[in-house]
């Protein structure tokens, strides 16, 4: 019973192991073969999706290839279309220039045509034309022949006779507008006289600007010359600062300049010079003190001028700030006339010249001596001298014909009053004064003595005189010799001469005088 039991058992295992082992078995051959099924169906399905995908992209391909030919294709078609716009265009301009050509061509042998026919046409005219000369010349030789004969001359003589008509016409019509010419040219003689004055500037500027501007002092030894520029130069730089003007030591022997416009400050540098010198002792503090020292000393020398000035030509009244300028002038200079000097002139011309016309001597004279107050008055106005000095005294209270003298001595304004043009004609009388200008007297005598001189030279003249310190000449010529028109173009030809051989101040009036007396006496 129990090995029954147990074979019984036994069996139940191996049976149980048996169907385990082909349940394993099967299970594993149904799930693999699932699997396969699986795998099958999902590389089908690949397969079919990259099929789709692939004629997708193929028909993408395709469809960009059309669209890319289709494109090449507009875009050559429209190449095409434009290069046979332009080859017809091309022809068209062609046919025109073809066309143009044609008719220039035509024009041409229409011209050509025309020219033949009117070269044939000259040919006769010409042909007419020496006919006609021939004919001209026999009538004129037969008419010369009887001219001759009628007047009993050759044609040479006849010639002759006609040139000197004409010559002494056209030398009388030569001084008409000569006359007219110079008549024109006064018109403008303002123009032509500032051109005057600016070349005559040009020749003379150099010269008066280095006499004007430079002073000069005078020194015993060179030695003093190292003491006055002193260590590294402080003692000149020192003096140059205080006193505005500059110091040029050169080579010059015992001397050194001193260079500024304004002549006061060269004058304060000059006389601190010479108290430095003098005292020994130079070094800048020492500079500084002599320096404003000097400044004051000279500002009182001014006004002491001034009031001097003022006191000796008898006038009152007048403002301490126009006795101030007044002064001044002692240091300034016209055309190398020393300013207060000239104008201490025309206040004495003007009081002389007002007393025998009757009028106000004392107002003339105030009038003289204000005349050039202008030329140092201290404010930079851009104005003519004359017009600054008016309105100078005008700011001190001076009466009005005064300022009108002072403004008008020069034309800027119109005179107003009699006391005017006296101003103007004393000024010009001080400044014209042989020797007062820049002007020795053996300058002034080799002038005259050259204008007399070049008068003579002219045929027929007798005798030159040179008179009103040589602004005029007078010439005088053979009344049998020299012709009216012969006097005029004398007189032309010599201003022009003198104009361009000399250099002269003003004006020089040429008078040539011809005249014919006829002496008889009765006894």
């Amino acid at each position: 019973m129990i090995l029954l039991s147990l074979s019984h058992a036994a069996v139940c295992i191996i049976v149980c192991v048996a169907g385990l082992v082909v349940g394993l078995g099967v299970g594993v051959l149904l799930s693999s073969t699932v699997m396969r099924n699986a795998l099958t169906k999902k590389g089908n399905e690949l397969l079919e999706e990259a099929k789709e995908k692939a004629e997708v992209i193929k028909k993408d391909k395709i469809l960009q290839a059309k669209e890319k030919f289709l494109q090449m294709k507009a875009d050559y078609e429209k190449e095409t279309n434009e290069r046979k716009r332009e080859i017809q265009k091309l022809e068209s301009k062609i046919q025109q220039q073809q066309q143009q050509a044609n008719q220039r061509e035509e024009e041409l042998r229409k011209k050509a045509n025309e020219v033949r026919s009117q070269q044939q046409s000259v040919s006769a005219q010409q042909e007419n034309l020496h006919k006609r000369q021939a004919e001209l010349d026999k009538i004129q030789d037969e008419q010369k022949k009887l001219l001759e004969t009628i007047s009993g001359l050759s044609a040479l003589e006849a010639k002759d006779q006609l040139k000197e008509m004409m010559r002494d016409e056209a030398t009388a019509e030569a001084m008409v507008l000569s006359r007219e010419i110079v008549e024109e040219a006064k018109m403008s003689a303002n123009q032509e006289a500032k051109k005057i004055v600016l070349e005559t500037i040009q020749r003379t500027a150099a010269e008066h600007a280095i006499e004007n501007t430079v002073s000069v002092f005078n020194i015993e030894n060179d030695e003093i010359k190292g003491r006055i520029i002193g260590r590294e130069g402080r003692n000149i730089r020192a003096l140059e600062a205080l006193t505005g003007v500059e110091i040029i030591i050169d080579d010059s022997p015992d001397a050194i300049l001193l260079s500024g416009f304004d002549p006061i400050r060269r004058e304060v540098a000059r006389l601190s010079l010479q108290k430095l010198v003098t005292d020994g002792r130079i070094h800048p503090a020492r500079i500084e003190e002599v320096v404003k020292k000097v400044e004051k000393q000279v500002e009182q020398e001014i006004i002491e001028t001034g009031k001097r000035t003022v006191i000796d030509l008898g006038i009152h009244n007048l403002s301490p700030e126009l006795i101030r300028m007044i002064g001044r002038m002692k240091y300034r200079s016209s055309y190398g006339q020393n300013l207060l000097q000239h104008s201490i002139e025309v206040a004495k011309l003007s009081s002389s010249m007002a007393a025998e016309l009757g009028l106000n001597p004392k107002t003339a004279k105030r009038a003289g001596l204000l005349h050039d107050i202008g030329k140092v008055a201290e404010n930079d106005e851009e104005l003519p001298h004359a017009i600054l000095g008016m309105k100078t005294a005008e700011k001190y209270k001076e009466k009005a014909d005064v300022c009108n003298a002072i403004g008008a001595h020069h034309d800027e304004i119109e005179m107003e009053t009699l006391i005017a043009p006296i101003v103007q004609v004393c000024d010009a009388i001080s400044g014209a004064r042989p020797g007062a200008r820049r002007e020795v007297v053996e300058a002034y005598i080799q002038r005259l003595n050259k204008l007399e001189e070049m008068a003579m030279a002219f045929p027929g003249v007798v005798k030159t005189y040179a008179i009103q310190a040589g602004r005029e000449l007078r010439v005088i010529v053979a009344a049998d010799k020299v012709s009216d028109t012969d006097a005029d173009r004398i007189s032309f030809d010599l201003s022009k001469q003198i104009q361009t051989e000399m250099t002269y101040p003003g004006q020089i009036k040429i008078t040539v005088i011809r005249e014919t007396r006829a002496v008889s006496f009765a006894k």
